[in-house]
Order: C-alpha cells, then structure tokens, then sequence
C-alpha cells in the first residue's frame, strides 16, 4: 500500500471517529431545521484520472464541519486528506492534465495559503505546484497547518485580521 493511502486510512479513520459525535448532533440540528434540500448537499466532482463521483456534505459550516463530513470520501479513496480542491465537471482548470494525477483533498497548499492576499488565479498554482512536488513530509506539514488556516487569525497584505 502506497505511504500516502495507508495515511489517508489511518488519519482519516481516526478524525472520522473524533468527529462523528460532533458530527451527528450537527446533523440532527439540520434536520431539526427540516431543510427543504435535505441534510447533506450532493454534489458532482472530480477525481483520480479525471472519474466524477458525488460528493456528499453536511450542509452546516459551524467549526467547518462541512469539510470533516467528507471524511468518508477520503476513507472510500475517492479523496485524499491532503491534494488540490476537489473541482465541479467543466470548472476551470478542473480538466488539467496534472490535476487528474491525484486525489483531491480536503485541505492542501492552497486551501491553507486562503487568505494570504493571493490573487485569484494563484490557487490553480499552487494546486499544480503541490502535485508535482508533493511527499508524505508536506502531506504531514500541510494537515498540520490546517486547523491554524482554519481557526487562527491570520493578517492580511494591509494589516487587517483575519479570524
């Protein structure tokens, strides 16, 4: 098994089982709510040699629980925890040759350089840059800088920041 994959298992098998509690009373509320659209958002993407699956997430975005709902992707192999943002069929860049090389993730270079004061385009950059330089240590880097991305306060370019 590939160092990448058997990461993916084990990581992505112990956040599930940390966020399920967090999870399921974040789906319960939902429900609750009686959402006309449902709990969980359904959504065409694309994967590993450029096959679409549906991506099925949580629709809350309190404590980004959103992104922890598509742990069972990861877990199926249809993502990877780290890899470029999983892209809608016809989206730009989302046909790129590169790109069809690996699994999109739920967080990598880009997602955790958001907020940085990048121009628009820079993500498809870095995406393309991450996939032809990535190991297991950035993958490890990368996870690690996450939650801080997510949850820490970050300055922009002009001073202003970011929570």
């Amino acid at each position: 098994m590939h160092p990448k994959r058997f990461m993916d298992l084990t990581a992505g098998t112990a956040l599930l089982a940390l966020a399920i509690p967090a999870l399921a009373v974040a789906a319960a509320a939902a429900a609750l709510r009686r959402r006309p659209c449902g709990v969980f958002a359904h959504e065409t993407r694309t994967g590993l040699d450029g096959r679409p699956f549906t991506l099925h997430t949580l629709r809350v975005h309190r404590f980004r629980l959103d992104a922890l709902s598509r742990l069972p992707h990861v877990l199926r192999g249809q993502m990877s925890l780290v890899g470029p943002a999983p892209l809608a069929p016809g989206a730009p860049g989302e046909d790129a040759p590169w790109r069809r090389r690996v699994r999109p993730g739920l967080t990598g270079l880009a997602q955790v350089r958001r907020g940085s004061g990048l121009p628009w385009d820079e993500p498809l950059m870095l995406d393309q840059h991450y996939v032809e330089h990535h190991w297991i240590g950035l993958d490890v880097a990368l996870i690690l800088r996450t939650p801080r991305a997510l949850y820490g306060r970050r300055r922009t370019s002009t001073g202003t920041v970011l929570v």
